[in-house]
């Protein structure tokens, strides 16, 4: 029975993707192992969306390549996904050691591959078992869409994914009942752009399908990740005040406040539509979090634009900002546009930005000292429970540290908030 070792980077749709070829991969009897050294097959699913996320996966692909080499040629390096979709060929000619490759949505090419491979067990019996890569945690990743239409002039994820394809409603609905039944206390709904589900579905959409989920039975938070802006209707406000189950966090990538440089990324809207949008949401969604992300040094973007983008920050108090450089993407209609801005004057802007951020999100968490809240407990170590609120998104938002005191990964605690940071929050459990 091959052993196979995984390593999932980038985004948690390649997470999502990850897992779907680990099922297969199971089915077809073959173990999932966490040891590259203990497997037969090692696997690289890569992200190639930004230069920061390129260069971490090929760093990744030469440490594996290494392992294979340690190994005297007993094993069968596969590399897939996002970066292999876009620079295949320079890839097998740098790194020889790599034995296949594909790009995304190959997974069904990658078991066949596999299951020619015919490869006995160098590491014997034993392994982890073929699972999913977020065994232990309670949260799942569910990806209802594929690809994305919206053309943004700085983005490849159209070349990669191709166009927008909603996955249909019955499938998904089969796999978060089933990862409900299997403990999942937070279901993330994931694409590229959720607010587009169901466009070509004929008459089914975003709401329905999460009033749908929210009838399920058990326990559990919904988490919605990526709204289009221009998108987001009073219908899907409403839905996510009146669904007890949706959390009340909308995660918003706003990418830019100036009209002059939506326009260049070939995004809708501006800042007083979406000064306007925020109010709305706010009215409509009570204690509603907000998290938008933003680009700073978008080729023409001026002095004056950013300024003008870090008062839009400062007036509209974000619950959650995170914040990117532009990264100049070959093949993007954005690579070749002129006014360039140094990489210099980028990383100024990115930490003047996320600076005034970081004093927004302490004031925000101290205003939240004395309050009882819900929070699940994602990690215990050394007496120490991690938790998170229904307003803190896994991975790339804040946490609550607690004392632990007899409590359980992935369960529902009350808890108050006692301290606040910039980002994080302590408390103590509500008797």
């Amino acid at each position: 029975m091959a052993k196979v070792y995984l390593l999932s980077l980038g985004c948690p749709k390649n997470l999502v993707d990850s897992q779907g070829l680990l099922r297969k991969l199971g089915d077809k009897g073959m173990v999932y192992t966490p040891s590259p050294e203990e497997s037969d097959i090692l696997v690289v699913n890569t992200c190639g969306f930004i230069e920061e996320a390129k260069r971490e996966s090929i760093e990744e692909i030469l440490r594996i390549a290494g392992v294979k080499k340690a190994s005297s040629g007993n094993k069968k390096l596969i590399v897939y996904g996002c970066l292999a979709k876009r620079f295949g060929s320079e890839l097998k000619r740098e790194i020889p050691e790599i034995d296949a490759l594909w790009g995304v949505g190959s997974e069904d090419e990658i078991v066949a591959y596999c299951e020619s491979l015919r490869v006995p067990s160098a590491a014997g019996a034993g392994g982890a078992g073929v699972g999913t890569l977020l065994d232990g945690l309670p949260y799942a990743y569910l990806k209802i869409a594929e690809g994305c239409d919206r053309g943004c002039a700085y983005c490849v994820i159209p070349e990669i994914r191709g166009r927008f394809r909603s996955r249909d409603p019955e499938d998904v609905l089969v796999e978060a009942g089933a990862l409900v039944r299997s403990g999942a206390k937070e279901l993330i709904v994931i694409a590229q752009d959720i607010t587009s589900y169901g466009k070509d579905l004929g008459g089914y959409d975003l709401t329905r399908l999460l009033r749908e989920i929210g009838s399920m039975e058990g326990e559990f938070w919904i988490r919605l990740l990526y709204l289009y802006p221009t998108s987001v209707d009073e219908g899907l406000l409403e839905l996510i005040a009146s669904e007890e189950k949706v959390c009340n966090y909308i995660d918003m990538p706003l990418q830019h406040s100036g009209e002059k440089i939506l326009k260049l990324m070939r995004r809708g809207g501006s800042r007083s539509y979406f000064e306007k949008l925020i109010r709305k949401i706010r009215r409509a969604v009570p204690d509603v979090s907000i998290r938008t992300t933003l680009i700073v040094g978008f080729p023409g973007e001026t002095d004056e634009d950013f300024d003008n983008l870090s008062e839009f920050v400062r007036k509209m108090e974000f619950d959650r900002l995170g914040a990117f450089t532009y990264s100049r993407e070959e093949g993007t209609p954005a690579a070749r546009f002129n006014g360039q801005v140094t990489k210099r004057m980028k990383t100024e802007r990115y930490y003047k930005l996320m600076e005034i951020q970081s004093a927004i999100s302490l004031a925000k968490n101290k205003a939240l000292i004395g309050k009882t809240c819900k929070a699940i407990v994602e990690e215990i170590d050394g007496g120490i429970a991690v938790a998170r609120l229904s307003s803190q998104a896994p991975e790339i938002d804040g946490v609550v540290f607690l004392e632990e005191k007899g409590l359980r990964k992935g369960t529902f605690v009350d808890i108050r908030i006692t301290e606040a940071f910039d980002y994080d929050l302590k408390g103590t459990i509500v008797k």
